[in-house]
């Protein structure tokens, strides 16, 4: 397949390159020209990947126009609250025929939509037609070609299945789907509960803490992924837990790293200075919220991260809030 891959950041990258060993034809776009010419001249993206050697077939531009000509699949690599505009200024040039596949995890401010809710409203094309990837996949550890599995998830069961053997490499294991909500909810309430977490591991708590942060984490996402008609199933599976444990655990995780930031003191805008890079539960926490509460769904955690980052309430008193809560059943859902 030629595929396009719009955005030149850590994870469209790091995806790129799986794609091309894959066996596809890849070109990347970006807006720095000055990447754009490192990856076609020497297959290296100098800022968020250097020294990793991308395939020959991956190329780069920063003409969206000719990124999109002719691309049977365009994929969609940049921050969540940027996708609208850009996707206003592309779909010219998105071939009719392409299929649209999101790596993007986080909800759009204003609006609560889901990215591919988003793909779909701008382009035009249809529903059945735009997949979400997602799952427990650090863009430095698949950059350095290390094991990982994923999520393909798109409403035609034949196009997922499609898309999943397009990304498909020795190193790279895609599983499909057709549960296109839940593998989105899980991938974006989990930068959320990763947010927390990370608060938790900043302020010097260990792993009862984390671990109960990550296990009512993964109860609030379900909640509001069948409260929106997900599979409580896909929770269980790499977009949900697996990404959830991915996400929290790890110090290459950006929400991760900004909630740790942000338990040892620092501001949310000494956060963002010290993090460089786009930590998309910091910006979606509040759309999810909004969501939660249009479908009726108690979301305690993200409630409290929304305060924290912003409403000024310190992580100390967010995690006091929590624990202070009224006992109920664990096995609760609704």
């Amino acid at each position: 397949m030629r595929i396009a891959v719009m955005g030149t950041g850590s994870w469209g990258t790091a995806f790129a390159m799986v794609l091309a060993d894959a066996g596809n034809e890849v070109v990347l776009w970006g807006r720095d020209g000055r990447i754009a010419e490192a990856i076609t001249a020497t297959h290296e993206n100098p800022d968020y990947h250097p020294g990793v050697l991308l395939p020959r077939s991956v190329t780069a531009t920063v003409d969206p126009a000719s990124a999109l000509r002719g691309a049977e699949a365009v994929v969609l690599a940049v921050p969540a609250q940027s996708l609208r505009g850009n996707l206003t200024e592309w779909s010219a040039h998105v071939p009719r025929g392409a299929s649209l596949v999101s790596l993007i995890k986080g909800i759009e401010v204003g609006t609560s939509l889901r990215m591919t809710e988003v793909a779909h409203q701008v382009t035009g094309i249809e529903a059945a037609r735009v997949a979400a990837v997602s799952g427990p996949n650090l863009a430095g550890e698949i950059a350095e070609r290390q094991p990982a599995a994923t999520t393909v998830a798109c409403p035609d069961p034949d196009l997922a299945q499609l898309l999943a053997d397009a990304c498909t490499t020795p190193y790279f294991r895609p599983y499909w789907s057709t549960d296109v909500i839940g593998t989105e909810i899980g991938g974006s309430v989990k930068n959320v509960v990763a947010l927390a977490n990370g608060m938790a591991v900043g302020m010097g708590y260990g792993e009862n803490a984390q671990s109960a942060l990550i296990t009512r984490g993964l109860a609030e996402m379900t909640r509001l992924g069948i409260a929106l008609g997900a599979s409580p199933l896909t929770f269980l599976g790499l977009a949900g837990i697996g990404d959830l444990v991915a996400t929290c655990q790890s110090p290459l995780s950006r929400n991760r790293s900004f909630g740790e930031h942000l338990g040892r003191g620092l501001t949310i805008a000494e956060a963002i200075k010290a993090t460089t890079r786009t930590s998309e539960g910091v910006n979606s926490c509040q759309s999810i919220l909004d969501l939660a509460v249009t479908h009726g769904v108690e979301m305690p955690i993200t409630e409290q991260v929304v305060e924290v980052v912003h409403h000024g309430l310190e992580p100390k008193l967010m995690l006091a809030n929590f624990m202070s809560r009224t006992t109920k059943a664990e096995a609760e859902v609704t």
